[in-house]
């Protein structure tokens, strides 16, 4: 195939990641109860499902073009099975391992409603986990890129909105229990 799908493939894994990241801040900001009177709590809810949907669109274009391409020996199993693969095993079975998580979370999702809702909230918190995954994934996919600085610093601003966001929810996690679990 042409450099073009290659490019393809590492422009959708930081799209994704970059989706990605906004899932996660939008999770966090909803689960700590974030609203003002633009932003009421179902906006961020509906945004959060949305932008996920979309970053599961993103994340199926960069999988597919990266097996696609041709140029490394990666076959579908690669995607799933951690850290059997052909090429750098390590970076890409975290990428597996990513996905394995974010299908856990997808699948419990489409389910909600018919599973506990501690069940449910015990899966998402995989999120929390399947985020940095996929962040060292990509980054380590990426060190041999003459454009690695640019990515450092992408990588640097996700962690960031990351961060904030989870301080946030835990902030406001705090208050809520210093309340006796009232609002």
């Amino acid at each position: 195939m042409s450099s073009a799908v290659w490019y393809f493939s590492r422009a959708s894994g930081l799209v994704s990641l970059v989706l990605f990241t906004g899932v996660v801040v939008l999770g966090a900001l909803g689960a700590g109860r974030f609203a003002t009177r633009e932003w009421p709590r179902f906006a961020v809810a509906a945004v959060h499902r949305n932008l996920a949907l979309t970053s599961l669109a993103f994340l199926a274009a960069h999988i597919a073009s990266a097996i696609l391409d041709g140029y490394v020996p990666l076959g579908w199993l690669d995607v799933v099975v951690p850290f059997g693969a052909g090429y750098q095993p390590l970076w890409v079975g975290l990428g597996a391992v990513a996905i394995d998580l974010l299908i856990a979370i997808v699948v419990t999702s489409l389910v909600r409603t018919r599973l506990p809702a501690r069940a449910w909230r015990a899966v998402h918190w995989l999120a929390y986990f399947c985020w940095p995954v996929a962040l060292v994934h990509g980054f380590g996919m990426a060190e041999n890129d003459a454009a690695f600085g640019w990515i450092v610093a992408l990588d640097v601003l996700c962690v960031l909105a990351v961060l904030g966001s989870a301080g946030y929810r835990a902030t406001r996690a705090r208050k809520f229990a210093a309340l006796g679990g009232l609002r």
